[in-house]
């Protein structure tokens, strides 16, 4: 067979194969040449989820006459200096996006740069050039794509809906906009509702972008992330693990500004959340890395969405301290959102408080205690009823009566009406026997003042109350603990009476050698034996038996994968969260007040103590000013 020569228009269309995927991927090249141009506004309209039309307009620097004729053309940029590819400082830089674009499509540009008179226009279809024209445009450039893949239908079956289009243009806008506050975006279109994103002002103006794209919830649950290690800085915000989403869709890399989906950032933040997170369920973060561009691979994916650092571990070792160290920092701070889920569960379908058509009390699912057990009235007569102090008094394991209850609980009180027939109640206040100190209640968790059904602990503080679940929180606290004493001393490990070899590849076997001295420090003590096997001669005693063939391979591969081996440390801190689960206080048991204050206080003290070891939240906070709203006094 003769080798031949392709032709220009063949090229193009090949080009575009790798650089266009689907519409998403246009709109992702047009809005960075408009934001490498300076511009302070950006204007991108859509039809037909990219498919029919998408249009891109910005107010930037515009381009000369003779610009535009290049721009069209293979790898004519203006982006590269010197033709040093490892000083890239701009979105784009390759110089094959727009000859791509119009292979495949039609493509049509207006520009006009402040030197020219005029604006001038230029058009491509299906890689066919028309003549430069003159046009009528004021400032910037303005780059409109129509029917996309006409010349490439077969590539048109391989587009999803519109809809799904149209959301993959949303998160991509999303993304660039999240990187550069200070240009303002709007997208619109017949395909979808309008989005504007106003260029973000004052003097957090990052903050406010990430208010405007992800929420003010966001930010009300983020920890502001600053970090630098040898010439690498970090900065941003993570979320509290008890804001947490189903998916990694909330969660925003940037590296030099650049909108990235990197696995060794990805594996960082993993490890980052490993303790506090539940395995299903995923962080929101917005994290951005600067550093040397000459540090920083650009170049290495077609859409440039991947980069490979220079030193990876150093960028991962960063990721993961600063994420680490901020949530130490938050201590026992829980996600607000948790007190908004509490308050619509109990608002449940009125909305709070409505007051009932006769003026008397609302109608409610919540029924009296009479009513629960069916017959009779809900409510005893009067004239009947008594208060009786040992009603509330709470039983002991041998279900006598502790002593001395019973005149706290009825101190000041002689007569009640409608309480004659309750039964023992699941609630202790036997906190409650003294008020709660001016002190303690200016507390973050404030004071205890009650035990409900064994199990939460209610405390109050000067502007709510605090709702803890005293299982979860004792095994946080029992878990740190138990983390701690392990990194002050070295892992124990048990010596194997015959080394077990373990066959590899000989690539499996060369990574694990190379990180023997990182599995040493946490108990696994390997050498080699062979080019593709490894000996293992000592395990960590805590995991007692295991699987030593299978912990391994595990191992061989997180290190071809994610070039980490923190395996075998994510094991030994589930043991220690087990440890922690059954050696903590369990649900069911009565704790006395001095406990519970105990409780609330060492959690203000330990880091990390908002969630459990499971991701759930270990107390929520309602607000007076909630409650008050939910019995109508708001």
């Amino acid at each position: 067979m003769q080798v031949r020569q392709l032709g220009e228009r063949v090229i193009n269309q090949i080009a575009a194969g790798e650089v266009i995927e689907r519409p998403a991927s246009v709109i992702k090249e047009l809005v960075e040449n408009a934001v490498d141009a300076g511009a302070g506004q950006i204007e991108i309209v859509t039809a037909a989820g990219g498919k029919t039309l998408m249009r891109v307009s910005d107010d930037g620097a515009g381009m000369r006459a003779r610009d535009l004729t290049l721009a069209i053309r293979r790898h004519c940029t203006s982006k590269i200096s010197d033709d040093d590819l490892f000083d890239i400082r701009t979105l784009g830089f390759r110089g094959e996006a727009l000859p791509s674009i119009g292979s495949v499509a039609r493509l049509a540009i207006q520009t006009r740069h402040a030197d020219e008179d005029h604006a001038w226009a230029i058009a491509v279809e299906g890689g066919r050039e028309t003549p430069l024209a003159p046009a009528a445009r004021t400032k910037g450039t303005q780059v409109e794509v129509r029917d996309l893949f006409f010349a490439t239908p077969a590539r048109l079956k391989f587009l999803k809906s519109d809809r799904a289009e149209a959301a993959a243009i949303t998160e991509i806008v999303k993304r660039i906009a999240l990187a550069y506050p200070d240009i303002g975006f709007s997208l619109s279109g017949a395909d979808r509702q309008p989005h504007s994103w106003p260029a973000a002002r004052g003097s957090e103006p990052q903050l406010s972008r990430i208010a405007q794209i992800l929420g003010q919830d966001f930010v009300d649950n983020a920890m502001e992330i600053d970090a630098e290690r040898e010439g690498v800085r970090l900065t941003g915000f993570a979320g509290l693990p008890t804001h947490h989403r189903g998916n990694a869709q909330h969660q925003f890399f940037f590296v030099n500004g650049r909108p990235v989906k990197d696995k060794l950032l990805i594996s960082g933040l993993r490890g980052a959340y490993a303790d506090v997170l539940a395995r299903d369920r995923h962080p929101v973060v917005v994290l951005f890395i600067d550093l040397d561009p000459a540090q920083v691979d650009v170049n290495v994916h077609p859409a440039k969405a991947d980069v490979r650092f220079r030193d990876g571990q150093l960028v991962r070792g960063l990721l993961v301290g600063a994420i680490r160290h901020a949530l130490v920092q938050a201590g026992h701070r829980s996600s607000t959102s948790n007190a908004a889920v509490a308050l619509d569960a109990l608002r449940g379908d009125t909305g709070g408080y409505r007051p009932s058509p006769n003026g008397g009390f609302p109608s409610s699912s919540v029924h009296a205690p009479g009513a629960a057990r069916g017959g009779g009235s809900a409510y005893a007569s009067a004239e009947t009823a008594r208060w009786d102090p040992n009603a509330f008094r709470p039983l002991e394991e041998n279900g006598t009566v502790t002593a001395g209850f019973a005149e706290a609980a009825s101190a000041g009180i002689d007569r009640q009406t409608g309480l004659a027939d309750i039964a023992v109640p699941s609630a202790d206040a036997r906190a409650g026997e003294a008020p709660a100190e001016t002190e303690t209640t200016r507390l973050p968790l404030g004071a205890a003042r009650a035990q409900v059904h064994e199990t939460y602990i209610i405390s109050q503080t000067e502007d709510g109350v605090v709702i803890v679940d005293q299982h979860a929180a004792h095994e946080r606290l029992v878990y740190e603990r138990l983390k701690e004493a392990l990194a002050k001393k070295d892992v124990a490990r048990q010596m194997l009476l015959i080394p077990e070899i373990v066959e590899l590849t000989e690539e499996d076997a060369l990574r694990l050698n190379d990180r023997a001295a990182d599995l040493a420090e946490v108990g696994l003590v390997i050498e080699a034996f062979g080019p593709g096997a490894v000996a293992v001669r000592e395990t960590p005693a805590i995991l007692g038996d295991m699987d030593i063939q299978g912990m391994v391979r595990n191992l061989a591969d997180e290190l071809a994968e994610w070039e980490t081996a923190d395996g075998l440390r994510a094991k030994l801190d589930h043991v220690a969260a087990t440890m922690a689960c059954h050696g903590s206080v369990r649900a069911g048991r009565r704790m006395r007040p001095q406990e519970m204050d105990a409780l609330l206080r060492d959690m203000e003290a330990t880091p990390k103590s908002g969630q459990c070891n499971h991701g759930r939240p270990t107390w929520v906070e309602l607000k007076l000013s909630d409650i008050e709203r939910l019995f109508g006094r708001k």
